[in-house]
């Protein structure tokens, strides 16, 4: 066969390739066709190459997918963190939540310190290891969670919303106690930790502890009883440490 009737073959191939919507790229599968040409694969082999590929492809995709929808953002990468900026933290604890083993279990875990030490940072990546591992995701500050569903205008509505932040394997909580809530939002919230309590995963971040997060909601009656399920299966990461952006802001205007 020439050259040229060989490469018309090949892009015949790829065409029908494409059109049983086969994921990957162009550029990767005609450097699998000439691969398999120059080191005159076998059928088989050359078949296996094809399909592995195609299985990348499609879990690179499905994850971009499930981590745009988890609206975790794009947090600085975990090997930049300075384990060493804390006065206190228990980083073999973290390690190990990120093995997931608390997600499959269905426990909960709370980040806590004040306002600039990292722990949305931290929470986001234990969202995305959870994605990694083919988990449901969702992140979101306190205060866009109960915006979002204090905008509902019927109990249905609310409802239909509330299966957003239900049905997560692993629900993200960022920023609980840096603005206070009404009393429905405590309400809300109270239904989310309840109706995921022991079946699913909860992640909160804060900077307060249980027995101020009277503070954020004031006139609710149900804070002891959130606090009481959050807490009863629950792994705390505790972080004692100054500000990371007025550490920073000191060393750009000594």
């Amino acid at each position: 066969m020439s050259e040229g009737r060989e490469e018309g073959g090949d892009d015949g191939v790829l065409a029908r390739l494409r059109a049983l919507e086969f994921r990957t790229p162009l550029d990767a599968l005609r450097a699998w066709l000439r691969d398999a040409h120059r080191l005159r694969l076998g059928p088989t082999e050359t078949v296996e190459r094809l399909l592995e590929m195609e299985r990348r492809t499609r879990e690179a995709n499905n994850l971009s997918r499930r981590t745009h929808l988890a609206m975790i953002g794009t947090p600085k990468a975990l090997d930049r963190f300075d384990w060493s900026h804390p006065r206190s933290i228990d980083r073999g604890l973290y390690d190990s939540l990120l093995g997931m083993d608390f997600l499959r279990a269905g426990e909960n875990v709370l980040l806590r310190g004040p306002s600039g030490v990292g722990k949305t940072t931290l929470a986001q990546h234990l969202g995305l290891a959870a994605l990694a591992r083919g988990h449901t995701v969702h992140f979101a500050t306190l205060s866009t969670a109960m915006a979002d569903l204090l905008k509902q205008e019927s109990v249905p509505a609310t409802e239909r919303r509330l299966k957003r932040y239900l049905t997560p394997d692993l629900l993200v909580i960022d920023e609980i106690g840096y603005l206070p809530c009404e009393t429905r939002a405590a309400d809300l919230l109270y239904t989310i930790v309840s109706r995921r309590h022991e079946r699913r995963s909860t992640v909160v971040s804060t900077n307060l502890g249980y027995k101020q997060w009277l503070t954020i909601f004031p006139s609710a009656a149900c804070v002891g009883a959130l606090v009481d399920r959050f807490a009863q299966h629950c792994h705390t990461l505790d972080i004692d440490a100054d500000s990371w952006r007025k550490k920073e802001k000191r060393t750009v205007d000594p």
